[in-house]
């Protein structure tokens, strides 16, 4: 998260450290049987087994509110103060801030098998392995490179983005500053 982290140990149960303003280490009592997480700038997520999405700490946007009717959902990403989730139905959900246009989902998106948030902007990885962005491109990281497919994984910082291609390639871009997206050489 922005300056926290959570784990999710073998025993499904969410453990938090880090800094705590807005309690974003305070992990729900009775939280239980958790599947996966997702670390916000200033406010967590946990996804049960029980299909139930529960969030806490900043909730100035709305982050933590997650959306009644919500069901099926297979995978969450937090965002600066966005969140998002991917429902079995290869539907994406998106909530909290949206200065930048990180929740509303890009019209004709289909087929999604993955989903990442940076700080205001989402990224969604398709089966067909091609990757969409959306939200604030202040630097380039919702506009995807163009010259590589077959991409399996995805990741989003907080203005920049990555991805993992099939033939074990990673690809960066975006926010270049302090060299995030300078892909290590033999890597």
């Amino acid at each position: 998260g922005g300056a926290h982290s959570l784990a999710l140990t073998a025993a499904d149960r969410v453990v938090g450290w880090g800094h705590n303003n807005y309690g974003r280490t305070n992990i729900p009592s009775g939280l239980s049987n958790v599947v996966a997480i997702a670390a916000g700038a200033y406010h967590s997520l946990a996804l049960t087994a029980a299909d139930r999405v529960v969030g806490w700490g900043h909730n100035d946007y709305g982050q933590t509110d997650i959306p009644s009717g919500l069901t099926n959902v297979m995978a969450i990403a937090a965002g600066g103060a966005h969140s998002l989730a991917l429902t079995a139905a290869d539907r994406v959900v998106g909530w909290g801030r949206n200065d930048y246009g990180q929740t509303p989902i890009p019209s004709g998106l289909s087929n999604v098998m993955a989903i990442a948030a940076g700080a205001v902007h989402s990224l969604a990885l398709t089966a067909e392995g091609r990757v969409v962005g959306w939200g604030n491109n202040g630097f380039g990281e919702a506009s995807i490179p163009s010259g590589w497919t077959n991409v399996v994984a995805i990741a989003a910082g907080v203005s920049h983005s990555l991805a993992l291609t099939a033939a074990g390639r990673v690809v960066g871009w975006g926010n270049n500053f302090s060299g995030q997206t300078n892909i290590p050489s033999g890597l």
